[in-house]
C-alpha cells in the first residue's frame, strides 16, 4: 500500500475538470485507489465520489493506492498533479 498526502493548490479546488482528469488517470490501473478529506473517503475511480468530497484550495487530501500496480499509479498521479498544478 502506498499513500500520498497533499494540499490542493488550484484556486477552484477539485471541481469537475480536474476531478475528471484524476479519475481518468487512475481508472486505467487495477489497484484500488481511495481519496480522503477530513475523515470522508471515496473511490478515486468514481467522479461522483471525488466531487462529493468538496475538496477546495488549501484542503489536505490523502490518496491511498493498494494493488499490484501501485507504483505506476503513484507515478501517474504525480505527473498528473504536476501537469495540472493540482497539489
Amino acid at each position: 500500500m502506498r499513500v500520498i498526502t497533499a494540499t490542493i493548490k488550484t484556486k477552484t479546488g477539485l471541481h469537475a475538470r480536474p476531478a475528471a482528469v484524476l479519475v481518468n488517470t487512475v481508472s486505467k490501473f487495477e489497484s484500488e485507489v481511495t481519496i480522503a478529506k477530513n475523515g470522508k473517503e471515496g473511490n478515486l475511480k468514481s467522479l461522483l465520489d471525488l466531487l462529493s468530497l468538496g475538496a477546495e484550495q488549501g484542503d489536505r487530501i490523502t490518496i491511498t493506492v493498494d494493488g499490484k500496480d501501485e507504483d505506476e499509479v503513484i507515478a501517474a498521479l504525480n505527473r498528473c498533479a504536476e501537469e495540472h498544478g493540482l497539489w
